[in-house]
């Protein structure tokens, strides 16, 4: 089942504090199903769950009986709920819209106390919203069919504290944010509880991953260095060694060659370690220089 699946059934189990709520997420559910006219009130989903509570809401809330279709047993399909010809007029006068409408528009009078839009969101999400897995990205969705409808939902959702982004995809409005942030904050905000705290997890394993790579990576990069280094450090007193000899060296630079060429993955700190006494990172850098510019010279 997907993280999308999830959300979703774990919304559809929810009940709100009061009724005017039940009417904000009936509302959601019907505006943004399959179609909300008098040519018809239809809803189709692959959740049960999901269908099984508009079918409950909409008898509770609209007072009418829902047809509800289920997908034959022995293979997987989709739910339809729909609305009766006889009593359509009915459940969208419930929502004050009178099926004539030139456009689809978000009727604000539904949303009757602080939590309505939130139940309201919580439907709309039920009927088109999607989410993806947050292990592979972050990204939640609305795909509304109506222009004006996208927009209601776009300033709604800005009113709530959203920055959603609105692109056209397959002739529907998508209403989006990709922002992990943002994700959370309306997982909770409808509901899902659940999901939003999943997310969390999976968002602090991704930064415990991350800096570990990183911390990783820039250790090699340093290995690296100290390795190149060292090969050129190492080369300087094989130079010496071959033109003059070690023995024409301070004693103090004829330890450290000797000590380079046995250890070439040593670093600077290792090297000076070994030294008698021991010299701090930049006492054997310093010297380490001295013989690069003797074997300059040579």
């Amino acid at each position: 089942m997907s993280f999308s699946s999830d959300i979703k059934n774990e919304l559809a189990a929810l009940s709100n504090e009061s009724a005017c709520c039940d009417v904000a997420q009936t509302y959601g559910m019907a505006e943004f199903g399959r179609s909300f006219s008098l040519s018809g009130v239809t809803w189709q989903t692959e959740h049960e769950g999901a269908a099984t509570r508009y079918a409950q809401l909409l008898s509770t809330v609209c007072g009418v009986a829902p047809e509800l279709a289920r997908p034959a047993a022995d293979k997987p399909g989709m739910y339809t709920v729909s609305v009766p010809a006889d009593v359509r007029k009915k459940v969208l006068g419930r929502f004050g819209h009178g099926g004539a409408e030139v456009t689809l528009r978000l009727n604000r009078a539904v949303l009757d106390c602080e939590a309505c839009p939130a139940a309201f969101l919580r439907g709309a999400f039920l009927a088109c919203g999607a989410i993806t897995n947050p292990q592979v990205d972050y990204h939640l969705e609305f795909s509304v069919p109506y222009l004006n409808l996208s927009r209601d939902l776009t300033a709604l959702l800005g009113e709530l504290g959203f920055r959603a982004r609105t692109v056209r995809r397959k002739g529907n409005y998508i209403v989006y944010f990709k922002e992990s942030e943002q994700i959370e904050d309306c997982l909770t905000l409808m509901g899902a509880m659940n999901a939003s705290l999943e997310l969390m997890n999976v968002k602090i394993i991704k930064s415990i991953r991350n800096n570990v790579n990183r911390a990783a990576n820039c250790e090699s990069a340093n290995l690296d260095k100290t390795v190149a280094a060292a090969l050129v450090q190492a080369e300087a007193v094989r130079k010496i060694e071959a033109r003059i000899g070690l023995d024409a060296l301070p004693e103090e630079l004829r330890e450290l060659c000797r000590l380079r060429l046995e250890n070439p993955d040593f670093s600077l700190r290792e090297l000076g370690e070994q030294l008698e006494p021991p010299i701090s990172r930049s006492g054997v850098n310093h010297r380490l220089k001295r013989i690069l510019e003797i074997a300059e010279e040579l």
